[in-house]
């Protein structure tokens, strides 16, 4: 956090702390991940300016509030889109080729015993001719596609607008026909009102029954007591998750125990490479909004 540090007098508070505005004072610049940077806290807050955040999404901050109060919020595009899509395809190999389940297999000794010098227990399938779709078509949505092509999987893509997916060569479908064609189902959107829950009763009801749903995106694009339902009843035939709507889990997640779902702890975006990348952007968003000359900004906010 050198690089953060050095730009001037830095303080650093977990990012669980109740009280948000009285830890920021009367602090110029503050820099978070999933801490809420509410109304309140711009309104306690005359002197904040400027909110960095290490991450892309930014439903945690109240991006109209902060514009009222002038302050700049900076996200770090594209730091991650390797990283994301490596890991969605991570998942997604290991849902088909159940690598990870034969292994814990092996050390528990099950090859020891086998009777041939190979065995089945799990069924596993190529991924090859199946049909991907990916809903949304931002960096790591394209990147997924493009994941998918190589692996000589049928991609489909539905997005807000189609024209950057057909300029980019793939097929755009309508959302409903997506879901209906779709052997996995793949979310790759920002959390917002459109989108909150947009994987929910209705929505998974119309996917096919052996289809898979992944999200490395954000928690909150699916109704989770939806899919556990889903999951248990047989309406769909698995799911595969880096995020929740509430991390860490909490003891009541109905997911932990859901059929055919496997789950990770909100790690998709955490290889070394990508985390050092993550803090040079944000110092450097920090030093060009000191400067005058703010890059990535999301919100309308100008400065003075």
């Amino acid at each position: 956090m050198w690089e953060i540090s050095e730009l001037g007098e830095t303080e650093f508070y977990a990012d669980d702390a109740e009280d948000v505005a009285a830890l920021v004072g009367d602090a110029d610049a503050a820099i978070c991940n999933k801490t809420k940077i509410t109304a309140e806290v711009f309104a306690r807050c005359p002197n904040l300016k400027y909110i960095g955040l290490f991450a892309t999404g930014y439903n945690n901050v109240d991006i109209e509030a902060a514009t009222r109060a002038g302050a700049v919020v900076c996200n770090v595009p594209d730091y991650s889109t390797d990283a994301v899509a490596q890991h969605t395809f991570a998942l997604m190999l290991n849902q088909f080729s159940r690598a990870a389940e034969y292994a814990e297999s092996v050390k528990q000794g099950d090859w020891i015993h086998a009777q041939r010098f190979s065995y089945f227990g799990k069924p596993t399938y190529e991924i090859r001719g199946l049909t991907l779709g990916v809903v949304g078509f931002g960096n790591i949505g394209r990147r997924v596609a493009e994941l998918g092509e190589a692996f000589r999987m049928n991609v489909l893509v539905w997005n807000r607008t189609s024209e950057k997916v057909t300029e980019a060569g793939f097929t755009y479908v309508q959302f409903e026909e997506l879901l209906q064609r779709a052997d996995v189902v793949t979310l790759h959107l920002p959390l917002n009102p459109e989108t909150h829950n947009l994987m929910n009763e209705n929505s998974l009801a119309k996917m096919k029954r052996t289809a898979v749903l992944m999200n490395t995106a954000r928690g909150g694009l699916i109704d989770e007591d939806a899919l556990a339902k889903a999951l248990n009843t047989g309406v769909i035939g698995g799911a595969c998750l880096d995020v929740l709507k509430k991390e860490p889990m909490q003891p009541d997640c109905v997911l932990q125990t859901a059929k055919n779902c496997t789950i990770t702890p909100h790690i998709a975006w955490a290889p070394e490479q990508t985390r050092r990348r993550l803090v040079s952007m944000v110092a450097k968003n920090l030093r060009c909004w000191a400067s005058g000359k703010p890059i990535h900004v999301v919100n309308g906010a100008i400065v003075e």
